[in-house]
């Protein structure tokens, strides 16, 4: 194993425990019933000032949702990819190794959102069309920072002209930056739900990253 790797999976590491360390503080921190319908939500008093800091912006949040499909698209992408080659050289395991790294990893988030979403940490602090929805981690969030990385990964490994890889780094940062930002500020989550986010898909992305 080099050692660029070798580091990789150290931080990832180091970045999970950081994200189970922070999903238990989550809940024993500051736990108080300022939720919506009285939920209870860990640091309460950090949670509820930034909320109120940002209020609610739903046209932010429609925006957002629908960008959301965008790491979506890059995922059937790649799929695409991956099944022409396994078309075009006959077999699976002729497929670009990292091309079926890819797929694996595209699991590993679907499967981390659906297991947050069958064991709710909190709940959103609004109501979503008049129901009450799992919050931690925000879904857009690790969607959009596990996936499009894996864009700038993929354009630098794939394609030798630097301003393809340029407009591919200013696209996915811009792109990334924006999402994030606009899922803070448009008040359907706690701010803890998005740190959750970004810790837990650090930790997906880098330990693709390291064994691809």
């Amino acid at each position: 194993m080099n050692r660029s790797r070798r580091k990789g999976l150290i931080w990832s590491g180091i970045l999970f425990l950081s994200f189970v360390l922070w999903t238990f503080l989550i809940q024993t921190v500051d736990v108080r019933p300022v939720g919506v319908n009285g939920t209870d939500v860990g640091f309460a008093a950090v949670n509820t000032w930034f909320h109120r800091l940002t209020g609610v912006h739903m046209g932010l949040y429609t925006v957002t949702d629908w960008l959301g499909l965008v790491p979506i698209a890059v995922c059937m992408g790649f799929g695409v990819l991956g099944l022409s080659q396994w078309i075009r050289r006959k077999s699976l395991l002729k497929v670009d190794r990292d091309i079926i790294l890819l797929g694996v990893y595209y699991i590993l988030v679907i499967l981390g959102y659906l297991i947050f979403e069958m064991i709710p940490i909190n709940y959103r602090p609004i109501l979503i069309d008049g129901a009450m929805e799992a919050s931690y981690p925000s879904s857009t969030t690790l969607l959009v920072l596990s996936v499009m990385p894996t864009l700038l990964f993929q354009v630098g490994r794939r394609s030798k002209r630097p301003i393809i890889r340029r407009i591919a780094a200013l696209f996915v940062i811009l792109f990334s930056a924006f999402m994030v930002i606009g899922r803070l500020t448009a008040g359907v989550h706690w701010l803890t739900d998005i740190i959750g986010a970004v810790l837990l898909s650090a930790v997906l992305y880098l330990l693709y990253r390291s064994i691809a």
